[in-house]
Order: structure tokens, then sequence, then C-alpha cells
């Protein structure tokens, strides 16, 4: 199996591409920062037993794998791309149904009323068809969790290479931030959220 590989603007961060699905088209990424989190994905769990990994967020079609501050990729790069092959050649699902993943929900359209709730449908298309792809690019994901009509500020979480990115900061305000300004007048700021 033939892997391929990209650096990312987190430079603790690498992007690994199999050529397969890992969690799917349309998919959600899922982010592991730590092995105790790892349970509900076999890949993850078996991809932190690489020295040196210290997270791993799977994407639809990529894997990205933080390794520890200090440790360098041509220690752990090896290992991870052996893993992934081993792992994906052996069929074994990357997710364990039994054991599915607690997500913490994101507001719902249901807790917005009238104007609010056309706001949001905004932010959510914006984000979903404009951030997110460029955000996969970079093997990490952009996700909406709130809006406060009363000062205008949105907040969002970042998941994979943006996580601990020292470009995050730029792209929320630079990037993010300016877009949504632009097409929706009523936001004032973006913030990060854990």
């Amino acid at each position: 199996m033939f892997i391929q590989t990209e650096d990312t603007p987190n430079p603790q961060s690498m992007k690994f591409l199999p050529g397969v699905d890992i969690l799917g088209p349309g998919a959600a990424g899922m982010d592991f920062p730590n092995a105790q989190t790892a349970k509900p994905s076999p890949l993850a769990a078996t991809l932190f037993e690489v020295d040196g990994v210290a997270g791993v967020f799977l994407g639809s079609d990529f894997v990205t794998v933080t390794k520890y501050e200090g440790t360098e990729w041509r220690h752990v790069k090896p290992g991870v791309l052996g893993a992934i092959a081993d792992f994906l050649t052996a069929g074994i699902p990357v997710l364990d149904a039994a054991a599915a993943p607690e997500r913490k929900p994101a507001t719902s359209l249901d807790d917005y009323e009238a104007e609010d709730r056309e706001i949001v449908e905004q932010i959510i298309e914006l984000i979903d068809t404009r951030v997110r792809p460029a955000v996969a690019a970079d093997g990490g994901d952009i996700a909406f969790q709130h809006y406060e009509p009363r000062t205008g500020v949105v907040f969002l979480s970042l998941h994979g290479s943006c996580a601990g990115c020292p470009s995050s900061t730029m792209t929320l305000k630079a990037g993010v931030e300016n877009l949504l300004k632009h097409y929706v007048p009523e936001v004032a700021k973006v913030e990060a959220v854990a």
C-alpha cells in the first residue's frame, strides 16, 4: 500500500493519505487528542502505540498525526506509515461500532429563532462550503459550535493539525472572521473553543 504524506502548517502534525476512505465522504472528522480517547477507533489506538505520537485525527480520506514536541518526524513517520498500512491491509474497521464516541454536540438550529436562525444557517453554510475544505486540505477540521446574537460572536472548534497550530489564530482572525464578517454583517468576531 502506497501512502502519501503532506506537511501541514503545524510543524508538529503530518497528513497521511492512504488512497482509501478512512471515515468516508462527507463524514465529520474525529479528533483523538490522546491515547485515552482512542477507544472508539482501533486505528487511532494502533497509532498511539507508535513512539512519539501525541494525537490522531481521522478525516474522510486522510489521517493526521501529531507528534510530541522535541520528537523528530524521521523517528515517528516510518512507524506511522507501517501502522496505517498494516491496519488498512488487514481490513479491520476504523471505528468500533460498540464504542461509539461521545460527541459534544454543537448548538442546534432549533436553539435559534427567526432572524438569528437565518444568520446561523448562513454561518454554517459558509463554514461547510468555503472553510472546511481548505482546513481539511491542511489535515484538520473546523466546526461551528455557537453564535451569540447579542454580541455577534461566533464560536468554532479546531481539530486535527489545526488544534495546536501556530497559524490557527491567523486562520481564524484573518481568514474565517473576515469571510464571515463580509458575508454575514451581524458577525462581529470569531473565537476558538476547546
